[in-house]
C-alpha cells in the first residue's frame, strides 16, 4: 500500500513504528521516580495514536517492553507490568470507542494468566474495528521473533506442509508476529539514542529512520509532524544502494 497524500500535498506514511525511549530520564529531570515517567509515557501513547489516526496513518507499532527489559531492577519491572496490565484493560474500552484494532507482538507465553487473558480479550474485541491498526510489542525482540518463526517453519516442514523450494521472503514473513501487517515506512526513536535495540529487525529493511532528542513523554503531535516532514524529504528508492 502506498503513501496517502493529504490536503496539503504531504505524503503520510502508511505504517509508523516507534521506539519510545526516555521515560526514565524524563522523570529523573523532574526528581521523580522512573515509574512516574512510564505513567506519563503511557499517556503519550494515547495522544500519538489519536494524532496518527487523524493524520491518516493506517498502522502504528510501538515498542512497549522488550525481551531485554526483564534485566531492569525488579521493582521497575513489576511497576511496568502493573502499568501494562491496567493499560491493556483500559485499551479495550478506548479501542472500541476510537474504532482502533489492537494486536500484540512478541512472546506472551511468559506472562501470567491474567495478562494473557487481557491480551486475548483486547485483540478479539477490537478485531472488527476499521480505524487505526495499533500494534503493541510486549516481551518482544527481533531475534527472538525470528528464532520462534524458524522453529515453526521447521515443525511445518517436518510435517510435510511444504517443500524447501517454496521457502522465500513472503513465506517466512507469514511466520513472524507481524503476519498480514505491512512493513514500516518510518521508524521514530526518541531521546537521542540511534540504534534499533532488537526491534523489528526483519521488517525495517527498507524503512526510513528518524531520531529525535525529545524524550518520549514530551513527544506530541507537533513532533510527530516533524518526523513525517522529514520522511517527505527522503527519496524513497526501494532496493537502491
Amino acid at each position: 500500500m502506498g503513501d496517502k497524500i493529504n490536503e496539503n500535498g504531504m505524503r503520510i506514511p502508511n505504517h509508523i513504528a516507534i521506539i519510545m525511549d526516555g521515560n526514565g530520564r524524563w522523570a529523573k529531570k523532574r526528581f521523580m521516580p522512573r515509574n512516574f515517567g512510564h505513567v506519563q509515557g503511557g499517556k503519550t501513547v494515547e495522544k500519538i495514536c489519536e494524532a496518527a489516526d487523524k493524520m491518516g496513518v493506517e498502522y502504528l507499532t510501538v515498542y512497549a517492553f522488550s525481551t531485554e527489559n526483564w534485566s531492569r531492577p525488579e521493582e521497575e519491572v513489576n511497576a511496568i507490568m502493573k502499568l501494562l496490565k491496567n493499560y491493556l484493560k483500559d485499551c479495550i474500552k478506548t479501542s472500541n470507542k476510537n474504532n482502533m484494532r489492537v494486536r500484540v507482538l512478541g512472546d506472551i507465553s511468559i506472562f501470567n494468566d491474567d495478562m494473557k487473558k487481557s491480551i486475548k480479550e483486547l485483540e478479539e474485541t477490537s478485531t472488527k474495528n476499521t480505524g487505526l491498526n495499533f500494534q503493541v510489542a510486549l516481551n518482544y525482540g527481533g531475534r527472538d521473533e525470528m528464532i520462534r518463526a524458524i522453529k515453526n517453519v521447521a515443525v511445518d516442514y517436518k510435517e510435510n506442509k511444504f517443500d524447501v523450494s517454496q521457502i522465500n521472503e513472503d513465506m517466512f514473513s507469514d511466520y513472524l508476529d507481524t503476519k498480514g501487517i505491512p512493513e514500516p515506512d518510518l521508524l521514530i526513536r526518541t531521546s537521542g539514542e540511534q540504534r534499533l535495540s532488537n526491534f523489528l529487525l526483519w521488517q525495517l529493511a527498507y524503512t526510513e529512520f528518524y531520531f529525535t532528542d525529545v524524550l518520549w513523554p514530551d513527544f506530541d503531535k507537533k513532533e510527530l509532524l516533524k518526523a513525517v516532514e522529514y520522511y517527505n524529504n527522503r527519496d524513497r528508492r526501494f532496493g537502491a544502494v
